[in-house]
């Protein structure tokens, strides 16, 4: 194959921040083969009211008016079941996002995801919904002394939550956000054992386009490859790769792609986690489908599983452009930049790629 018509593509797990950020990298979506983006609430303060909702998208849609964005609240105590019913009314959010206090960036305000009870309200009313609960799957690893958990292991002690969460509400459209080990991989294909057709999914999965790129020895030592979860052993990411291929309808693509100012991810101590792959998305990923000799494969995983799973209808998508990815060598720009006050490193840099990609009207 050397063209590939992905028709309308999407990417499930997007952050573009606030502020002069979000102004640099929200226009990079569509530069980077994607039209329609799911969108973390995760800024300082956190999304978690309708009129912030309303005014975050409008400022989206003005830098990007051709990108489709999907909107979610930050959960935490000041959710109500009324707020999630009206958000919904309004077609503000398709979900709410879960952060294990600490985990990550600007998690501060998370919940303690060893007990979800106080939210079960929130999670029944989004049910009722039909509203996705997307969880940042990781056990904190601070404030249990002696609980023993550490960056390997977090996401997999997570585990048993994603399950008590899908027995309890089982009509509730579950992600397990940016897995990254073998184990979650084996869970959410355990949860789907008997799921026939791609509408039956309750309990999916993200994966990034870093995470198929690297293991643990990738990170070690090199800030830009560093992110949250972190990237685990071989066998995880050969398990990845292997769900991504795999045309399961309960596995799609999700970048958590994550800018930071250049000075965050030079620092010799505190280095922010978060890998930016947004103005090179589709391309990324392309590149282990073609390895994998999958490129069948790539428009379910790109496109199809992730509409599907938010219920996402041609007349919900702002632009009805096709991608076409072609096979092209491009050069990984070192960074994006509008000036030299903001610098974005972008992951694999200066190294080629053999992919490209365009905008076609569809027919």
């Amino acid at each position: 194959m050397d063209e590939i018509n992905l028709g309308v593509t999407c990417d499930m797990h997007v952050h573009v921040r606030d502020g002069k950020m979000c102004e640099l990298v929200t226009p990079s979506i569509r530069e980077g083969g994607v039209s329609v983006v799911y969108v973390m609430p995760n800024l300082q303060p956190p999304v978690t009211t309708l009129n912030r909702v309303v005014e975050y998208k409008k400022k989206l849609e003005k830098l990007a008016p051709e990108t489709t964005f999907l909107m979610s609240f930050y959960l935490c105590k000041d959710l109500s079941p009324e707020l999630i019913h009206k958000a919904a009314a309004q077609k503000a959010i398709q979900g709410v996002k879960c952060y294990p206090a600490g985990v990550t960036t600007n998690s501060a305000a998370g919940v303690d995801p060893n007990d979800f009870s106080d939210f079960y309200p929130i999670f029944k009313a989004m049910e009722e919904e039909n509203l996705v609960l997307n969880l940042h799957g990781e056990r904190p690893s601070v404030g249990e002394e002696g609980n023993d958990i550490h960056v390997l292991n977090a996401e997999e002690s997570f585990l048993p939550a994603l399950r008590k969460l899908h027995q309890d509400f089982p009509n509730l459209k579950i992600i397990l956000e940016h897995c990254t080990t073998e184990a979650a991989i084996n869970t959410i294909r355990d949860l789907n054992k008997n799921v026939k057709q791609a509408s039956q999914v309750k309990v999916a999965a993200t994966i990034t386009a870093h995470h198929l790129f690297l293991t643990i020895d990738d990170w070690a030592g090199n800030p830009i490859n560093f992110c949250k979860p972190v990237a685990k052993l071989p066998s995880d990411k050969r398990a990845l790769i292997a769900a991504a291929v795999s045309g399961e309808p309960y596995f799609f693509f999700g970048s958590d792609s994550a800018p930071h100012p250049q000075e965050s991810k030079a620092k010799h101590a505190g280095v922010c986690a978060g890998v930016f792959t947004q103005s090179l998305a589709i391309p990324y990923v392309a590149e282990v489908f073609d390895a994998q000799n999958a490129l069948d494969k790539l428009k379910g995983f790109v496109s199809d599983f992730g509409l599907s799973f938010y219920g996402i209808k041609q007349e919900d998508v702002k632009s009805r452009d096709e991608l076409i990815l072609y096979r092209n060598e491009q050069p990984v720009p070192d960074a994006l930049s509008n000036s030299q006050e903001l610098v974005v490193l972008l992951f694999k840099p200066c190294e080629k790629l053999k992919w490209s990609t365009r905008w076609s009207e569809s027919k």
